[in-house]
């Protein structure tokens, strides 16, 4: 395992690529609890509880939303903030040139934050 003083030295996640790499992949695979991974989100592992259905956190590429950046940019009652709908564009892009759908629950506007 790769240790590095990141808690001493926060800045290395800017100015180091190979750090800021890392870090991107260490927080995509690892569940932040009660937040699951976005990794077991967007490969179909994880299955929401009673709770996390009833405050309309579904899979999909939105929960992945909401695991990331939830308690800005979700939950606005069906409205889709503007880095949501940029955050989709990219989406959508990648998807036509990969040629795959991506599936249902796109956007966590109606997501309750954790």
């Amino acid at each position: 395992v790769l240790e590095l003083p990141l808690f001493e030295h926060p800045e290395m996640v800017s100015e180091d690529p190979e750090v800021a790499f890392l870090t991107a992949i260490w927080f995509w695979m690892t569940a932040q609890p009660p937040k699951p991974s976005c990794h077991d989100v967007m490969t179909g592992q994880w299955q929401p509880t009673e709770q996390d259905i009833a405050a309309g956190r579904v899979p999909g590429f939105g929960m992945t939303i909401l695991i990331i950046n939830g308690g800005v940019e979700c939950n606005s009652n069906g409205y889709i903030q503007e880095s949501v709908t940029d955050r989709l564009g990219y989406y959508d892009r990648y998807l036509r040139k990969l040629m795959v759908n991506g599936g249902e629950n796109r956007d966590c506007a109606d997501m309750q934050i954790y």
